[in-house]
């Protein structure tokens, strides 16, 4: 079985299909639903998602096919929202414990395999550049799903119609924090919002993502006069989640809004904060398609360690500091209107190997919470 995932549309697909005959083949019938970053595929049903939409199972496809080819519009150096909706769902291909590889922290294989994976990218007049962002992105993608590049294709397409535009008029002097966690209410990312509000001067609101997935036009004026963004979210298999990058896709399309300032506002559950470089590098795309002014940001890693210090110590009296730090200089850059240099966080004085020896045991203790013994959680299909 070989599998292709792709988010052409009919007459697109129409024009290929003939080389993907008897392919395996994922497309966007409108009833995907985002990962909820619930981990079930992880301590509750090993392998496999509990939102049953016809794309629970993408796991179990990738381990079962020969060949795994992704085709997607080229989307700020990545996937588009639908392409990465689906790479998301994957997350049960492998296992939630984590180890070292290329000195960095990836999870573990659930199979003793190395995949082969082609992408294709489809785009009009991609600079030299644009090309090496993506091909930078989907070499991370796959050393973290423990796959491996096949070859990296990009097509020229028809330049798309022009259709935003964005306005010069005043603002009202806002600020918004745009969560796009969908465990908006307590996840690490409305933790750290709250803390950076804490820090900022004027108004700030925080609005989640979430609510408004099928109401962005509703989402596009509430932000259209806000002076300040700041996209406040998660990793997700090494990029934006795919609900921020339909906002961002709906924005270019759609925004008739002001200009803003942009401010990023990221955490992860890997240790080396330097893994949310391409995460880093789509905002800045996204900015300088829609004319916006990118301002910096905060990368902090271990959220998951740094959001249950947060509910017992202060943030800065602890493996927190350097991001209680760096949420200080966010905070002042915003509050004077400028631009700070990206910052990029992990534990103060917690080593890497403490941090995935506590993460690991972790997992097993949530299997046997949830009745599964941790040997369950390496589960194959």
């Amino acid at each position: 079985m070989n599998l292709v995932i792709h988010d052409l549309n009919h007459e697109q697909w129409e024009k290929i299909s003939a080389d993907y005959d008897g392919w395996t083949v994922i497309a966007d019938n409108g009833t995907i639903k985002p990962c909820t970053g619930c981990f079930s595929c992880w301590h509750k049903t090993p392998g496999q998602c509990i939102i049953k939409d016809g794309y629970d199972n993408m796991g179990y496809l990738i381990h079962h096919a020969e060949k795994v080819t992704f085709i997607s519009h080229y989307t700020y150096g990545g996937f588009s929202g639908f392409v990465k909706n689906v790479l998301d769902r994957c997350l049960g291909y492998v296992l939630p414990q984590f180890e070292i590889v290329n000195n960095e922290s990836h999870h573990q294989k659930r199979y003793d395999e190395d995949k082969p994976v082609t992408f294709i990218f489809y785009g009009h007049d991609l600079s030299e550049d644009d090309r090496k962002c993506a091909e930078r992105y989907v070499t991370a993608v796959c050393v973290n799903m423990r796959t491996h590049v096949e070859e990296v294709i990009f097509r020229e397409c028809e330049k798309p119609a022009p259709g935003r535009t964005v306005s010069d008029s005043a603002t009202n002097g806002k600020t918004v924090i745009l969560n796009a966690s969908l465990r908006w209410a307590n996840g690490n990312s409305a933790m750290l919002a709250r803390e950076l509000t804490k820090r900022l001067n004027g108004e700030c609101e925080t609005v989640a993502l979430p609510k408004y997935m099928n109401r962005m036009n509703e989402l596009m004026t509430m932000l259209q006069n806000a002076e300040t963004l700041i996209l406040c979210m998660p990793l997700y298999v090494d990029g934006l989640p795919s609900q921020l990058i339909r906002f961002m896709q709906k924005c270019e399309a759609e925004y008739h809004g002001c200009k803003k300032k942009v401010y990023i506002l990221a955490n992860m559950g890997l240790y080396e904060s330097s893994q949310l470089v391409n995460l880093f590098s789509a905002v800045k795309k996204w900015c300088a398609r829609m004319n916006f002014e990118y301002c910096g940001g905060l990368g902090a890693s271990a959220g998951e360690l740094l959001g249950a210090i947060a509910q017992n110590i202060p943030l800065a009296k602890g493996p927190g500091k350097h991001t209680a730090d760096g949420l200080d200089k966010m905070a002042e850059a915003i509050n004077n209107r400028t631009s700070v240099n990206d910052i990029f966080t992990e534990p103060f004085m917690f080593p890497r190997r403490l941090y995935i020896l506590i993460a690991n045991r972790n997992w097993n203790n949530l299997a046997r919470k949830n009745g599964i013994k941790p040997k369950d959680l390496y589960r194959q299909l």
